[in-house]
């Protein structure tokens, strides 16, 4: 299972373009409603998406990777979030992929769970990845962290979730269906 973390004030595109590549390759993901008590969740740019569980729902049994969009208010709800807290933490105690993409990576950082990873994030945020090597690629993948600049890279973002659950393959043949350079 893939969890995307969904609060109100998320960039809309760095949420479903990965829901979407991940579905087309076959993964199961459930985005979950980040601290609205319910499952409508508003992005920054005020359109509603409606969750498939909320926070009470989380396992961990089974889980593969968390993904964490940006956006503003969006990404400091993520923050205050305690079930995006353990999830994230369990993923990194048990070597599972974790996806962040825009300001979203400063959560990681803020957590202590860049220490040595090689990361990027949107322009204004570098110093909010304590411990990250920070890179001004538009997509990284170090030590099972994978991070984004922002919405502009949104499908190459989720093409590399798609890499490194499904191979490279799976990720090139996708890349080709969608017409992505």
């Amino acid at each position: 299972m893939v969890y995307v973390f969904l609060a109100n004030g998320f960039e809309e595109m760095e949420a479903i373009a990965p829901v979407d590549l991940l579905r087309r390759a076959g993964r199961q993901v459930a985005t979950v409603d980040v601290g609205t008590k319910g499952t409508l969740v508003t992005g920054a740019h005020g359109i509603p998406v409606q969750a498939d569980i909320t926070e009470r729902q989380i396992e961990l049994a089974g889980l593969e990777m968390a993904v964490l969009p940006g956006g503003m208010p969006g990404t400091r709800h993520l923050m205050d979030s305690v079930g995006v807290q353990t999830v994230l933490t369990h993923c990194k105690q048990q070597g599972l992929y974790i996806g962040a993409i825009c300001a979203a990576p400063s959560v990681l950082g803020q957590l202590g769970l860049l220490d040595g990873v090689t990361a990027t994030c949107f322009p204004g945020f570098e110093e909010q990845l304590a411990g990250a090597v920070y890179s001004p690629q538009h997509v990284c993948c170090d030590k099972r962290i994978i991070t984004a600049k922002g919405a502009g890279v949104a499908a190459a973002f989720g093409l590399k979730l798609v890499e490194a659950l499904c191979g490279a393959e799976k990720a090139n043949l996708l890349r080709k269906s969608i017409q992505c350079m």
